[in-house]
């Protein structure tokens, strides 16, 4: 099924090999977490992935060098632009580990897509 036109929050980290445990905690945490989101509706949570890789010395060549670094992604995508802020209440509401993931996110290198549409999507 297409995603186009769906609303998502897409945000990637580059954390350093002292801080990959505590992103792999914190993004357990989170996946559990996201599992009281509502399925239906405008606010409905229709996907939901983190991924993890090395970061690359030159980002376009796949066959670069690693520089030590990881990169977290995580992709969300919602029935429409109501699901964004329901996510926020709801993390503030009931996810114990929101003080502990701003405070990792802040010690790391960020990149944030909030609130944005899908504009391609094959499936």
């Amino acid at each position: 099924m297409s995603e186009t036109g769906r609303t998502n929050i897409v945000v990637m980290w580059t954390v350093g090999p002292d801080e990959v445990a505590e992103g792999d905690r914190i993004f357990a945490s989170h996946a559990e977490f996201m599992t009281g989101h509502p399925r239906e509706g405008e606010e409905a949570l229709l996907s939901y992935e983190i991924s993890k890789g090395p970061e690359l010395s030159d980002p376009v060549d796949p066959n670069s060098s690693p520089t030590g670094n990881t990169i977290f992604v995580l992709h969300e995508i919602y029935q429409g632009p109501a699901g964004v802020p329901e996510h926020w209440r709801l993390a503030i509401q009931d996810w114990v580990d929101l003080p502990a993931f701003m405070e990792w996110s802040k010690r790391n290198k960020v990149s944030t897509l909030h609130d944005g549409v899908v504009v391609q999507s094959l499936w």
